[in-house]
Formats: structure tokens, sequence, C-alpha cells
């Protein structure tokens, strides 16, 4: 019988069932595809409450975007200005401006909450 995650055994137990779930060929529209799809929602929701994850640092966030997008860092002399801007910027020297943020956000498609956290 399914039902809620409530401690580290049973989230430990859910993920070696999913896991072995994840080594068989489910068929769709099966019991065990149903199965794996209330059991991951499970796990999401359990590691939600008991393991979040924080925002990223708004710098990282910044260079792990551009590496995403294949871009190096002087591409943001384009987004931000000048040259110097973008070294304070990267080195934190410099804090990001609202309009900075909101330059990023819709130029490499930041999530505006990973660039808001203080840092």
């Amino acid at each position: 019988m399914l039902k809620p995650i409530k401690t580290e055994a049973q989230y430990e137990i859910v993920l070696e069932r999913l896991y072995e779930l994840i080594q068989t060929d489910i068929s769709a529209e099966s019991e065990e595809e149903a199965e794996f799809e209330i059991l991951t929602l499970l796990v999401k929701e359990y590691e939600r409450q008991r393991h979040p994850i924080g925002p990223p640092h708004p710098i990282e966030a910044i260079k792990f975007r551009l590496d995403q997008l294949g871009m190096k860092e002087s591409d943001l002399n384009k987004i931000l200005g000048n040259r110097s801007r973008k070294s304070d910027i990267l080195s934190g020297r410099r804090k990001l401006s609202l309009s900075m943020i909101r330059k990023l956000h819709n130029s490499l498609n930041i999530p505006a909450e990973a660039l808001i956290s203080s840092y």
C-alpha cells in the first residue's frame, strides 16, 4: 500500500523500490508505471520538505547559465555594459543592481529569484 513518506528509513525503502522499477522495462499504462509515478511524487514531496535546496549564489547562477548557453564571460559586456562592470560583478566587488537583474533575467532567462539573493 502506498502512503506518504514520513521517515528517512521509509525514504530509503522507496528509493530502493524506485531503483528496482528503473531497472525493469516498464510497460506504458501498467501497474508498475503507475507505482513509479506515485513513488516519484512521494519522493519529490519528501525531499521538498526535508531536504530543500536553496537558491544558488547569484554569481554562480550567472556563470552556470553562461556555460549552459556556450557563452563566455566576455559576452556579459553586451548585457551589462562595459568590461569593468562585468569584472566587478563577477569578482564580487560590485552587487547586481535591479536593472542588471532585469537584463540578465531577460537576456539569459535566469530566474530573478536566483539573482536577487543576498551575497
